[in-house]
């Protein structure tokens, strides 16, 4: 950096320092703005975390099981679980269920419901079938598909049924509405971000607004286009990063306290970790969107007043 340009850097942050001096009130208006922005940016973000372990969670508990005929050798089902793991790429998770498992699962569940108690015992043997529980990563198609590999030759000597179709039409349905979810939040984020900017762009014009004489004296004296809007894009800067360390500290602490009430609605998400553990994310996406509204908006309010 040559000594004229160390020079006019000097100028330049004296310069933003005075004009933020000066206009204290619209500083603390745009950085009090900005916070609110940044606020509702990390709002959508801890929405979308939430959300996508909701979706999760609900994914996780929809499958499909295929029973095995009565009488099939565990290795037998144990081999088609390793067939169809190695032709389907999607899917998740596959869990072996024996007969016997099953007929302790179902006592338990059902254990203060006498009628059902009785009819098991009237039966008197085991009536269950072993059977393999199956979940995809994503949508309902992959079920299908995977309902179709099982229903093929290969496998239908062993299997007795599939349920697929009894289950497809809650499939389609919990897809539909976590889907639906997902596209209300892009949409409610770019909304609110609009909003957002527009907010923060009007409250810093109305600051560079008020030192619009000394930018026309600038001009005057032949001051460069990057020496007039060097000084506002430094406020800028400023206001971007203040209301980032305003907002990380916020965000923190948030996290911290309403963690334990959102455990009460959804059970197993711990907020205050996601936040720790997306720490990073969080970081870029406050620091980031706050210095880049900040700067980009002195810089596109002062354009007005460079043609002078």
């Amino acid at each position: 950096m040559t000594r004229d340009m160390l020079t006019n850097f000097k100028r330049i942050f004296n310069f933003a320092l005075n004009d933020f001096g000066r206009n204290k009130g619209i500083s603390i208006a745009a950085i009090f703005v900005l916070v609110v922005t940044i606020m509702l940016v990390t709002g959508l973000v801890f929405f979308h975390g939430m959300a996508g372990y909701l979706t999760a969670q609900i994914q996780d508990k929809i499958d499909i099981t295929a029973y095995f005929k009565d009488g099939s050798a565990e290795e037998d089902i144990l081999n088609v679980k390793s067939q169809i793991l190695n032709l389907s790429p999607n899917i998740k998770n596959v869990e072996y269920v024996s007969k016997n498992q099953a007929l302790t699962s179902f006592s338990e569940k059902h254990k203060n419901d006498t009628a059902l108690s009785d009819a098991l015992q009237e039966v008197g043997n085991n009536p269950f079938l072993p059977s393999l529980n199956i979940t995809t990563t994503g949508a309902p198609q992959q079920y299908e598909e995977i309902s179709n590999i099982l229903q093929t030759s290969d496998f239908s000597k062993l299997i007795d049924k599939v349920d697929f179709s009894q289950k497809k039409d809650t499939i389609e349905k919990v897809y539909s509405i976590t889907s639906n979810v997902n596209m209300f939040g892009v949409a409610l984020s770019a909304i609110l971000i609009l909003l957002a900017i527009l907010v923060v762009f009007n409250t810093i014009k109305l600051g560079i607004e008020n030192s619009k004489e000394e930018i026309s004296t600038m001009r005057l004296v032949g001051a460069s286009d990057w020496f007039v809007r060097g000084p506002f894009i430094i406020q800028g800067i400023f206001y971007g990063f203040t209301a980032f360390v305003i907002c990380i500290l916020i965000s923190g602490f948030f996290a911290f306290f309403i963690s334990p009430k959102i455990s009460v609605v959804l059970p197993g998400f711990d907020m205050f970790n996601y936040f720790l553990t997306n720490l990073w994310i969080f970081v870029l996406i406050q620091l980031g969107f706050g210095i880049a509204v900040g700067t980009i908006s002195a810089f596109f309010v002062v354009k007005k007043y460079l043609d002078i």
